[in-house]
């Protein structure tokens, strides 16, 4: 069974391990990438990470980018969106397909 965890500030991660994903508190830029790495290392298939963790992460997020696993995936936060999840498959669809068919007017 492939392993999902899920990184970022606590009050929006917790509800995740009812789901029974593996979470990661963190907050600081180097606990982030620290464990970025070590789900890839440990053949996490998953990693989702909260919107504002991925700002604080950009250079390790974009390592695994064009890997097949991990998949990192940026979702909202407690605070809502900031439409930085929403960018990221715009821009793997471009990559992907060669148009952005996701286009918002």
């Amino acid at each position: 069974m492939s392993k999902v965890g899920i990184i970022g500030d606590k009050d929006s991660i917790m509800g995740f391990l009812a789901l029974g994903i593996d979470i990661f508190p963190a907050y600081e830029a180097d606990d982030i990438k620290k464990i970025i790495h070590t789900l890839a290392e440990k053949e996490y298939a998953i990693i989702y990470i909260t919107e504002a963790a991925s700002l604080l992460a950009r250079e390790s997020i974009d390592h695994y980018k064009d890997r097949e696993l991990p998949a990192i995936i940026v979702i909202p936060g407690m605070g809502g969106s900031m439409g930085i999840g929403m960018n990221e498959v715009r821009e793997s669809a471009k990559r992907a397909i060669g148009a952005d068919i996701l286009f918002s007017e």
